[in-house]
Formats: structure tokens, sequence, C-alpha cells
């Protein structure tokens, strides 16, 4: 059953924001990591995402079993290949990489992955995912050997969403990358929205209130931030009342 795929397409129909953590196992230590678990837990966060484009330790599989040991929010994969697979989670971001033109990250890890999720339980979540420029090379853009659709060209990414949405996806990504100089620009974000109707993540580069405000009012559903709250653990706090303040102004409009 898609417990959560169901949970983030009826966020989207009733005009309610979701927010999730991004956990990236290269870059947390497991001594501080009960801290951002216990904040999570106070702020009422959705999600988390565990995941990046290269992972080098080999603690994915603590920092899934600290989560859900201190917490009861889910854990969402976000893998960088078919080797990031952990069956502790909930659900998997099956990404297809829809702005390249690398069929490895169009089909080729998924057919490598398929066998295995099959048989593990995890929720799969399809998803179409876009690289946006964010202004300087990414290790996403580099490992997926592909080019991030130029930041000003909203039309091309609306386009691109579309035809993930035509294709059958259930969930659109636009993501600037880990450490972006530049978050996905509203323009592009409200570009996308206005040309599918299935629920918009939005991350990488979201490092201010501002910048989570601007995604959120031009249409992303779920915003997704890591290195912000990694350089001011207060952001957390801050999103969080952003989101409240949203879902409380939406259920205002319904009423």
């Amino acid at each position: 059953m898609k417990v959560i795929l169901q949970k983030i397409h009826h966020l989207r129909t009733e005009n309610r924001k979701a927010f999730a953590v991004l956990i990236d196992p290269d870059k947390v230590s497991l001594d501080t990591l009960p801290t951002l678990l216990k904040l999570s837990v106070e702020n009422n966060v959705d999600y988390f995402f565990v995941g990046g484009s290269l992972i080098t330790s080999h603690i994915m599989g603590e920092v899934i079993s600290m989560i859900k040991a201190q917490t009861n929010i889910p854990v969402i994969l976000f893998p960088g290949n078919s080797v990031h697979i952990d069956n502790q989670a909930d659900a998997i971001l099956f990404l297809s990489l829809i702005s390249g033109r690398n069929p490895d990250f169009l089909i080729g890890q998924h057919v490598i992955s398929a066998p295995i999720l099959k048989k593990s339980g995890l929720e799969i979540l399809p998803t179409g995912y876009m690289l946006i420029d964010s202004g300087r090379q990414t290790t996403v853009s580099y490992i997926s050997n592909t080019t991030p659709i130029p930041h000003d060209k909203a039309g091309v990414a609306a386009c691109t969403a579309m035809a993930g949405e035509m294709l059958g996806l259930q969930l659109i990504y636009l993501d600037a990358g880990s450490g972006a100089l530049n978050a996905v620009s509203p323009e592009m974000i409200a570009a996308v929205r206005q040309s599918v109707d299935i629920p918009i993540i939005v991350g990488g580069g979201i490092n201010s209130v501002q910048k989570a405000k601007n995604a959120l009012e031009a249409g992303a559903d779920l915003i997704v931030v890591g290195n912000g709250i990694e350089q001011n653990i207060d952001l957390l706090q801050e999103i969080t009342e952003v989101i409240r303040k949203a879902n409380v102004l939406a259920l205002s409009y319904e009423h």
C-alpha cells in the first residue's frame, strides 16, 4: 500500500505543505545526530530523506537505525545509485533523472535495483528528478555526468516535468544540488506548478527562511533542507514555523 505517496498527494489536494530534513551519512556525526532528531520531533518535521550523491562512509545503516529508534518520522531513501538501499527505511525515491540524457540514471540503475527493491518491502516513490543549475557544479551533476537545466529556463523545466507526469511518474523533484549557490528560482517552481498536477519537491540551496517561503509560495509542496540546517541548526525550527503558518492559512481558506 502506497501510504507515504498517498499522504503526499493528499497534502497536495489540500494545498498543505511538508518539510523534509535531508541527512547525508557522509556529513552527519552519530554523536550529534540525536540532537537533530530531538529537534525534528519537537518541531514536527514530516520526513527524513537519507542519502547523497556519493556516500563514502559506512554508517547509513546506523543513521537509519538511530532515526527509527528515536523518532516515528518516516525515513525516505534519497539514493545516489543502486547500492544505496537499506531495508530499515520506509520508502525510497525511485529517481529517474529526466533533466539529463544519461541512460544509466534514466533507467540503467533502476534495472539493477528493481529485483532488490521488489523484495525489500520499501514503498517505491516514482520520482522525476530534475537537476537545476545553481551557479556551481554540484556532486550530483558530476557523478551523473549530466548538464543541469539552466536556472533561467523555466519553460524547459516545465516541459520536462510535464513529460515526466505523462510518463506516469508520481512526484517531481527540482534540485539545485547539495551546497548550491542559488536555490531553484520561484519563477521556475511556479512554471512547473502550472504545468503539472502531481506534487513538487524542491531542495538545494534553501539556507534561509526567505528562500523557504519563496519556494512554498511559488508552488512547492514539500521542501528539503540539509546543508542549511548543518550550518545553522536554528533554521530547522524557523522553517517548521513557516510550514505551520502556511498550513494554517490553507486551512482558513478551506473554511
